[in-house]
Order: C-alpha cells, then sequence, then structure tokens
C-alpha cells in the first residue's frame, strides 16, 4: 500500500510520530513536506517555520528508523498546494490528524473529479501532553512544552502558584 501524509513538522514530537507509525503500518510512506511558501499559510498562529531543508533534513531522520524498523520505503517530496501529492493516482491511503481531516474529504473530492477512487483515510488521534491538552509544535516553540508533552522548565508549575 502507497501512504501518504502532510505537514509543516517543525518541530517533530510524539503527535507526528504518531502519525508516522501508522503510516508505516499501513505501507510505503511518502511525506509532503510544506514548501516555505505554503507553510506559513497553513499555521493557525503566525510563528516562525524554519526552511524547508532544515525541516526536510530531520524528518529524514526521523522518518529512517521508523522505515527501517517496518521494513518499508519513504520519501519526503515538497508541498506545494494543500491537497498536493495525495491527489495523485498512486496512493491508497491517507494518514491526518483530527484538524486535518477536513482537508482529507477535499482530497477524496479532488480524486473523485479526477476518475480517482477515493483514498482510504486514516485518522490518528491526538498525543496528550502531561497536562491533556495535544502535544503541538506551536506550543513547543512557545516554550509550553518540550517534543514529547513534558512542561518545560519555565512552566513547571504555572498555575498552581499563588496569585
Amino acid at each position: 500500500m502507497n501512504v501518504a501524509l502532510g505537514g509543516t513538522f517543525d518541530p517533530v514530537h510524539d503527535g507526528h510520530r504518531a502519525l508516522f507509525e501508522r503510516a508505516f503500518e499501513l505501507g510505503d510512506v511518502t511525506v509532503g513536506l510544506t514548501t516555505d511558501d505554503l507553510a506559513p499559510k497553513t499555521r493557525r498562529q503566525n510563528r516562525y517555520v524554519r526552511p524547508f531543508d532544515e525541516r526536510a533534513r530531520d524528518l529524514r531522520a526521523e522518518l529512517a528508523p521508523l522505515a527501517s524498523d517496518y521494513g518499508r520505503e519513504f520519501d519526503v517530496r515538497p508541498l506545494a498546494e494543500p491537497t498536493g501529492i495525495a491527489v495523485e493516482p498512486r496512493f491508497d491511503a491517507l494518514v491526518v490528524s483530527p484538524e486535518t481531516e477536513d482537508g482529507a474529504e477535499r482530497v477524496n473530492e479532488v480524486r473523485r473529479e479526477r476518475g480517482l477512487d477515493p483514498l482510504r483515510v486514516e485518522v490518528v488521534g491526538h498525543v496528550p501532553a502531561a497536562d491533556g491538552e495535544p502535544i503541538s509544535s506551536t506550543r513547543i516553540v512557545r516554550g509550553e512544552i518540550d517534543e514529547h508533552g513534558t512542561p518545560t522548565p519555565a512552566r513547571e508549575g504555572r498555575g498552581t502558584d499563588p496569585p
């Protein structure tokens, strides 16, 4: 099975790793990594995103051991538009997070318009941080948590201090 997934992945965290693991469970994986032009447009909050080449390097380093563990192949390709690579005929499945599930529906609409079968959509739930809220790159960049959802030293104990 050929599996697609896409994102900005800056920085990579345990929520992303859950997506990657599910994708490799299903088959060979192609990751569409948002280009420098698309990445800012996909952010809910305006924040700095590292250049494509840096993100691609780190993503490949993250994916290589997983691919080996699952005996799968992988590729990282530029994602220049939201529906991106997943509208290509060669894909069978698309792995998404809950907030990108609507995008998967749009991908399948485009595929139908092009006479292609819809993709099997696998939604992988959020990975909670220690505080029960989802791990996210934005929270990591803000310094609230680390890539595993552990509060950073500057944030530990906040909300419990006396007024």
